[in-house]
């Protein structure tokens, strides 16, 4: 465990560095964008249809659907109540209940696979597919909308995320899959080549989005909450909740170790659109990714003491 992170480390760090050099004059949020972009609309696709073509879809698929929903569900409510406890700022409330939700992808992905194997990828894709994104792109756009402001004159549905190429390609692969169809060779070995680019990328991006200059003293009140739901409780759920599931224990271990991961990047773009406090989000992401260095390795091996003994 100590070794992934290691490697995933110095990834982020490449990107980070980028942030404050800006080679060939190219900023952080431009570079960002051609990253997550080229990712979300070519790589990441690839990487779903390779892994779901084949995934055993089915009773645990709705398992990782539970764990994944129920856990993130508890987050946002137990920072809804502390934020109305102590009285927070609409547009900072909205930016915590939203910085409540794990990075289940852009750094799960990356620390699952490098964790327990290649097998631990549809692990991840089902918990984002089935479960984070799905919240994020329906509760989560509610969310901003209530807490900040709606700049379009014509809001999009809270079912537009469906329009989206990874959606895309998971529709085709569970059709591919429950039809039992064989993906030629060919295919395969070009979706893998896709798939294999998406870790290091991810990982870049997420150096490219941490901001440290928006860590500041005034903010630390707020982002306390994130952190002690985000990083204890809402993994400590997911532990207790996945006890109960019929699955077998690597799955429990891989899924629960997923939903322990940093706030998502994600949440900046909505903060930035429906104008909620961004800087207070981005630090949320900063802080909870840099103590997931430390966190991830104690829960990697609560996790293996209580599902892999």
């Amino acid at each position: 465990m100590n070794s992934t992170l290691v490697q995933m480390t110095l990834l982020m760090a490449c990107g980070v560095a980028w942030r404050m050099l800006c080679p060939a004059g190219l900023t952080a949020v431009q570079t960002r964008l051609v990253l997550t972009s080229f990712v979300y609309y070519l790589l990441l696709p690839a990487m779903v249809l390779d892994v779901l073509w084949t995934a055993d879809i089915g009773l645990q698929s709705l398992q990782y659907s539970v764990l994944g929903v129920s856990s993130i569900l508890l987050a946002m409510l137990c920072t809804w109540i502390i934020g109305k406890l102590l009285k927070f700022e609409g547009r900072r409330l909205g930016a915590i209940m939203l910085a409540a939700v794990p990075n289940v992808t852009y750094l799960g992905l990356p620390v699952i696979e490098q964790t327990f194997g290649a097998w631990a990828r549809s692990v991840v894709i089902q918990m984002d597919l089935f479960a984070a994104a799905p919240i994020v792109l329906t509760l989560g756009i509610l969310i901003a909308r209530h807490y900040g402001e709606d700049p379009s004159e014509t809001p999009k549905s809270t079912l537009s995320f469906l329009n989206a190429p990874p959606f895309w390609a998971a529709a085709l692969a569970v059709l591919l899959n429950l039809n039992g169809m064989v993906a030629p060779i060919w295919l395969t070995g070009v979706l893998q080549k896709l798939s294999a680019a998406v870790v290091p990328l991810m990982l870049v991006s997420l150096g490219l989005a941490l901001n440290w200059q928006a860590v500041t003293a005034r903010n630390i009140p707020y982002v306390m909450p994130v952190i002690l739901i985000k990083m204890l409780l809402m993994p400590l759920f997911a532990l207790f909740l996945a006890s109960y599931l019929p699955m077998e224990g690597k799955y429990k271990a891989a899924a629960v170790l997923d939903l322990a991961m940093p706030s998502m990047v994600l949440g900046v773009v909505f903060c930035d659109r429906y104008r909620l406090d961004s800087a207070l989000y981005a630090m949320a992401v900063t802080v909870t990714t840099a103590l997931s260095l430390t966190t991830l390795p104690i829960w990697h091996g609560v996790l293996i003491n209580e599902f892999l003994k």
